[in-house]
């Protein structure tokens, strides 16, 4: 009895010797990575983010492929005046695209509005009859959308429900092709003639802008629910595998397949859609970190945490990274190295996107307001006593603010 005690106590130790040991190396691997501004890191490679045609204000979810949310051009600041508004009659979570004076969003309903840039007034209604969170893409007076399954809209994820994209008419709503995939929270974009979008399905399409025909399918491994970004030929997406990954263009294969750091307890997974520019993608995930990978090879370039989940998309403007996270932080990262150059505590969670505007950057909290900072300090600007989610885009003449359920058309107050 005596050695079979001592065996056991021996065990024991053993165990916890392990254990011990596996939380040291599992507490080293989550740390934050410091970056680097001469490793994988082009301080000149960004974007004119120009619409793609005349008449396009803001084409698609993050203004262009890249996914940067600014643009160049528009010399807007606050404060603002309501000049008008549009009640959506359910949550509006993700904001509209703007084009040839319209405006053209939907609701979670599954309703696709398109209402006038001036004065906020309906022009054409499409019912999906299906749940909706995503924004449109415009692109040759065609309007691009994706839709989830049939409600209730709660349901689990199976791979019995369908979802579509919808190909309408800027015009007139009229359908010009439906697209049967996975159920799809995904943002498409259009780049050169082709619709990208993601599905619960764990695919990403690449569809004929002009038939919804398939032109290429990529099987990733976990469900794709953000969207993707476009940077010259490759195509970049996280998933809820806890995986990021680059693209080829042209047929889909999968260049490279980088992860989020190891931590206890589950992974992180990735429901923000990555935005690209100096030679870096960056992510936020569910861990409650902000990430920077190397388009080139993938490689974790740095991480930085924020106290809680990121599902905010980032911003990137002028060599900072800007997102929100549950937390109720509002943070701005050197796009270079993930150092936090400033951070603003807001009232509440922030899950939506921020967009930057002539040097001011807006987000929304789940309390359902909006704020305005100085992008290069952090300053308090201007707050709207409405918006939830991702809550401005912008056109020369007017910001456009989501509210929960609401738009507004802003115009500039005079001093």
């Amino acid at each position: 009895m005596r050695r079979l005690l001592i065996a056991v106590a021996a065990l024991v130790l053993v165990v916890i010797g392990v254990g011990v040991a596996f939380y040291l190396v599992r507490s080293h691997q989550s740390e934050d990575v410091q970056g680097s501004s001469t490793v994988e890191f082009v301080p000149t490679e960004t974007v004119e983010t120009k619409p793609p045609e005349p008449g396009i204000a803001w084409p698609t979810y993050g203004h262009d492929p890249e996914r940067l949310r600014f643009a160049n051009g528009i010399s807007l600041a606050p404060p603002f005046k309501r000049v008008w508004t549009f009640h959506a009659r359910s949550l509006v979570e993700f904001p509209p695209a703007v084009a040839y004076g319209r405006l053209y969003f939907g609701n979670n309903e599954g309703v696709l509005y398109a209402i006038g840039a001036k004065n906020g007034r309906k022009a054409w209604s499409y019912v999906s009859h299906r749940c909706q969170a995503s924004s449109p893409a415009v692109d040759s007076h065609t309007v691009y959308q994706a839709f989830m399954n049939r409600p209730p809209c709660n349901r689990k994820p199976d791979p019995r429900l369908t979802g579509e994209v919808v190909a309408l008419a800027v015009g007139n709503g009229k359908v010009r092709w439906k697209r049967t995939i996975g159920p799809s929270e995904s943002s498409p974009v259009v780049v050169n003639g082709v619709v990208y979008v993601g599905d619960w399905d764990g695919r990403v399409w690449a569809l004929s802008s002009s038939t919804g025909k398939t032109i290429w399918a990529t099987k990733l491994s976990g469900q794709v629910k953000g969207g993707v970004a476009v940077s010259g030929d490759r195509l970049f997406v996280g998933d809820y595998s806890g995986h990021v990954y680059a693209l080829k263009v042209k047929n889909g294969k999968v260049l490279w397949k980088a992860h989020a750091q190891p931590r206890f307890g589950s992974t992180g997974t990735f429901y923000a859609t990555p935005a690209v520019a100096y030679g870096r993608v960056y992510i936020g995930a569910t861990d409650g970190k902000m990430y920077s990978f190397g388009a080139g090879s993938g490689k974790l370039r740095w991480s930085q945490s924020t106290g809680g989940y990121v599902y905010s998309s980032a911003a990137v403007w002028h060599d900072r990274v800007f997102a929100g996270s549950y937390s109720g932080k509002f943070d701005a990262f050197d796009a270079a190295t993930g150092k936090v150059d400033w951070s603003f505590k807001a009232n509440g969670p922030i899950s939506g996107s921020p967009t930057v505007l002539t040097g001011r950057v807006y987000f929304a909290t789940l309390k359902g307001r909006t704020y305005a900072l100085d992008a290069k300090t952090g300053h308090l600007l201007w707050t709207f006593p409405d918006g939830k989610y991702s809550p401005v885009v912008a056109d020369a003449d007017r910001l456009y603010l989501v509210g929960y359920a609401k738009l507004y058309g802003l115009v500039e107050r005079r001093r």
